[in-house]
């Protein structure tokens, strides 16, 4: 793969890092997830591959690192749950490209006796590629493992061990009901653990994808915490808009419940709500000129008819009645102003409510408008070219489901 540079990826990745200007707030919260990638980033320039093995209690996790290593590095026993925490050893596999590479050995993901299984999972789920052991058919629950992993787009092959309990025609039917249960577009390997079967497999796998994959997780990791950071700051940017938006709302039920002139009040109106888009596009990070600031007024107005018709036509027919309301108050001694009061908190009411409608849609379209002031990694990731794109089809659908769970759009006001 001579078009690919793990060394330019790694330049690129440390540039977009070394972009983003965090708070404290934001490195505080996002402590854990900012060293995680920092841990990746310096493997991806290290050059050393993670390998993280994960299944359930008793399939024999720990044996199988051993066989690879060829030495008893993981304690083994007879007894389920020997593993309890993570534990890693470096496999000293000869590679012309990467420099190291590291295993991961896991409790089992039904061992009751775990303290933090969610930070069992995320550390395998971190790892550039995933060994998923078995010791004979898929059950429910390593079927929904394995879904996991998919939908998080890691690279998975699953390893069928123990297969001295079965006998050739067992194997080949246990084999094929796997094959039948995993997704048939993603062509996940299924492989025997039988003398050196494995360790070829993936010896020839990270000779040649090895760079690739820990490159592809980099990214991904990278893109993980972005859309992290991209969530904290619509959320503070939320309610500063929320409370922005009942600012103007505040101001505009004032003005149009104390003006009886239609012409400014219209006019107050306007200049209110191009002067609420505005505040609104510095809030999230959009320069507005202008010109653009009435034509998202403008398009809001015709696309939301109502809103159109309450922002002007509705306080523009009670205007006239409160007009009528002053002029005849000297021929009825006062007693035509009873209805002024009423109508003009009604007219309040209505400036509260259309001013939050079009607060919601104008903060909608501004996000939309609004591009970040660095480049989103998963951009990056689509931007590489690989000789081989089949293997890397399980990044695809990390992509769907990020498009899918990602529009923060539920994040605006």
């Amino acid at each position: 793969m001579k078009q690919f540079k793990i060394k330019d990826n790694y330049l690129l990745l440390k540039k977009w890092w070394e972009s983003i200007d965090l708070t404290n707030y934001e490195k505080s919260f996002l402590n854990r997830e900012i060293i995680s990638f920092n841990q990746q980033l310096l493997r991806l320039k290290e050059k050393k591959i993670r390998i993280g093995v994960y299944g359930k209690s008793g399939v024999g996790k720990s044996s199988v690192l051993n066989s690879l290593l060829k030495k008893d590095t993981f304690k083994t026993d007879i007894i389920n749950g020997t593993t309890k925490e993570i534990q890693s050893e470096t496999w000293a596999l000869k590679d012309k490209t990467l420099n190291s590479l590291e295993l991961l050995d896991s409790p089992g993901f039904d061992f009751c006796n775990i303290k933090y299984p969610d930070r069992v999972y995320s550390c395998i789920n971190h790892s550039d590629l995933i060994l998923f052991i078995v010791s004979g058919d898929l059950n429910r629950n390593e079927l929904s493992e394995i879904s996991s992993f998919i939908k998080d787009g890691k690279k998975i092959i699953v390893i069928l061990n123990k297969i001295d309990l079965f006998n050739k025609n067992e194997l080949k039917e246990i084999i094929e009901n796997i094959k039948f249960k995993l997704p048939k577009d993603l062509n996940i390997p299924v492989i025997i653990n039988d003398e050196n079967n494995l360790k070829n497999y993936i010896t020839k796998l990270i000779n040649q994808y090895g760079e690739i994959l820990l490159t592809l997780n980099s990214f991904q990791l990278a893109d993980k915490l972005f859309l992290q950071i991209k969530e904290q700051r619509l959320k503070r940017r939320q309610k500063l808009a929320q409370s922005t938006i009942g600012k103007f709302s505040t101001i505009k039920a004032s003005a149009v419940a104390l003006n009886p002139f239609i012409l400014f009040d219209v006019a107050g109106c306007l200049a209110l709500d191009t002067a609420l888009i505005s505040e609104l596009s510095k809030i999230y990070g959009l320069k507005l000129k202008s010109e653009s600031k009435r034509k998202i007024f403008k398009n809001i107005s015709i696309n939301n008819l109502c809103l159109g018709v309450t922002q002007i036509g509705v306080n523009t027919f009670f205007n006239l009645i409160k007009k009528v309301f002053l002029f005849t108050a000297p021929f009825t001694n006062g007693l035509s102003l009873l209805p002024y009061g009423p109508i003009a908190i009604i007219q309040a009411a209505i400036a509260i409510h259309s001013t939050k409608i079009l607060g919601k849609l104008a903060a909608k379209e501004i996000f939309i408008r609004s591009k970040t002031s660095f480049i989103e990694p998963a951009i990056m990731v689509q931007k590489l070219t690989f000789n081989d794109p089949e293997i890397f089809n399980h990044i695809n659908i990390y992509f769907l489901n990020r498009n899918l769970n990602n529009n923060f759009v539920s994040i605006l006001p």
